[in-house]
């Protein structure tokens, strides 16, 4: 099989499970400059392709955000794939380092907190979850 086929598939596979839980997709930095920017709450997930973004990371997303409060906003850039709006959204995460998977939640274009890949590497999505749904108590509004 074609590297780049195989690929494709997984990256539109990871792609389509974040966009179907409710996250909009920042393929562009012109996207990433727009959402960003918007007041109120953001969560951005820094999807990927690795083991820990399919198996913890997007299915802790997808659940989280059922809850009494959450962010207002909910976006994902695509670490590896969409590298130039990946970029722009890691400068809105100062004093942090780039990681994927990870969380960043920000108020204003602001960063608040991030749950980065250590948080998630090695955890049960149920633990993000509990990560997430933390940062909404403190952060969020009720929807």
């Amino acid at each position: 099989m074609d590297f780049n086929l195989f690929m494709g598939d997984i990256v539109e596979s990871a792609r389509n499970e974040i966009t179907q839980a409710g996250f909009e997709e920042l393929r562009k930095p012109e996207d990433v400059k727009e959402s960003l920017s918007k007041s109120g709450t953001t969560l951005v997930m820094v999807n990927s392709t690795c083991g820990c973004a399919g198996g913890v990371a997007r299915p802790a997303a997808a659940s989280a955000i059922h809850y009494d409060k959450r962010p207002d906003q909910l976006v994902t850039v695509f670490a590896g794939q969409d590298r130039e709006a990946t970029e722009l959204a890691r400068q809105y995460f100062e004093g942090y380092e780039p990681s994927s998977p990870s969380f960043a939640l920000l108020k204003d274009g602001q960063i608040l907190k991030m749950v980065e890949r250590h948080e998630i590497e090695g955890h049960s999505p149920v633990e993000v979850v509990n990560k997430l749904q933390d940062l909404f108590d403190q952060y969020c509004e009720e929807v």
